[in-house]
């Protein structure tokens, strides 16, 4: 091919990638606002109480584990202690309002503090767990778990065992789910966009170099400590915060259940539902399984029945799809579109031999 041929094609290629990731990016974005809005008039649509319950939780839920993403999800670094820093968000909560006799919105406020306390706390443990690899990571943030719940039960100003009631708001019964839906929808959304933020931005790439390989991102420059410590942080943050907004939901906080064990699975088995280390992932995850736990829960008086099918979820996620189900999906389209492209392309070539045939016969006989 000729200089000048090339200089013609090239530019019509870039411009039709060019063109492609623009519509791309403008489906996607077109799909985020009408799933937006979707959830922005949904406690309008629906009035049943029950509904707009599991709703709310399904929200703080859905932050959650957008949240643990960031971190886990992002460095490959599995937490099982993010229960630490909601139970911390919720006794913030508690223990302010309490003190500084807040009722109503004004509770709301707390929860940046909240988040401030969730952030104090993951500095120092950031630092002690994130000096060993993966594995024992995961050995120490339990560790760390089952401290802070054994703390909260043995302290008296958390209320030891009893826990801390929340304030009760006077808000009127037909809408009384209205404030906490939206203020978890806000947290949800502010914690998308930061994950996607941080997806596209170099310290996003710095996390999933050390991801893929330590030690090789670490010979390219990249410094694994302050980087993970971080994004440690920055989750521990939005935890902190969704653990605040949950107590003031349910209206107390006791140890076992601020601190809880099956906080920690949640969140992990929602990621790993989705897509670990995706955007949309923990979000879909969130938006299935904490519903259907919800819906068991009411539906079956066995307490225990919906923890059971959660563990056997994630047995199941994990040897049948272990990559998430938006992975997974995304990648059978691709190769289904890949044998519709190839299938035009087998067909012509029977075609285009058996077309030369009788040229070829032609030119053989004498």
């Amino acid at each position: 091919m000729s200089p000048r041929a090339e200089n013609t094609v090239t530019p019509r290629a870039e411009g039709t990638v060019s063109v492609r990731a623009a519509s791309t990016v403008i489906q996607r974005g077109g799909g985020a606002l009408v799933v937006l809005a979707v959830l922005a008039v949904f406690p309008l649509a629906v009035s049943n109480a029950t509904v707009t319950t599991i709703a709310v939780d399904t929200l703080i839920f859905a932050a959650a584990a957008v949240a643990w993403n960031i971190f886990s999800g992002y460095s490959g670094y599995i937490s099982l202690g993010h229960a630490v820093f909601f139970g911390a968000g919720a006794y913030t909560v508690g223990i302010a309002a309490r003190a500084w006799h807040l009722n109503g919105d004004p509770v709301f406020a707390l929860l940046p503090l909240a988040g401030g306390v969730a952030a104090a706390l993951s500095v120092p443990l950031g630092l002690i767990a994130l000096r060993v690899r993966r594995h024992t990571f995961v050995v120490i943030t339990i560790a760390f778990f089952f401290i802070a719940q054994l703390t909260a039960t043995n302290l008296s100003w958390t209320g030891g065992s009893s826990g801390i009631l929340a304030p009760s708001p006077n808000w009127a019964a037909a809408t009384f789910n209205d404030p906490f839906y939206y203020i978890a929808l806000a947290l949800l959304v502010a914690t998308t966009a930061a994950s996607w933020l941080i997806r596209r931005s170099r310290f996003g790439l710095q996390l999933r170099a050390i991801r893929d390989d330590e030690d090789r991102a670490a010979g390219l420059g990249v410094r694994p400590m302050p980087v993970k410590l971080a994004a440690f942080v920055i989750s521990a943050i939005v935890t902190g915060m969704a653990g605040g907004l949950w107590f003031y939901f349910i209206g107390q906080a006791i140890p076992q259940f601020a601190f809880d064990p099956l906080f920690d699975l949640s969140v992990v088995v929602m990621a790993f539902f989705g897509g670990l280390g995706t955007l949309s992932g923990p979000l879909l995850g969130a938006l299935i399984i904490e519903p259907a736990q919800q819906w068991l829960t009411l539906q079956y008086t066995n307490e225990y029945l919906s923890e059971i099918l959660l563990g056997a979820l994630f047995l199941a996620v994990i040897l049948g799809l272990p990559r998430g189900v938006i992975p997974t999906a995304a990648e059978r389209i691709a190769a289904l579109r890949a044998r519709r492209r190839r299938a035009p392309a087998r067909e012509a070539v029977p075609q285009a031999e058996q077309a030369g045939q009788p040229g070829r016969a032609g030119q053989a006989a004498p």
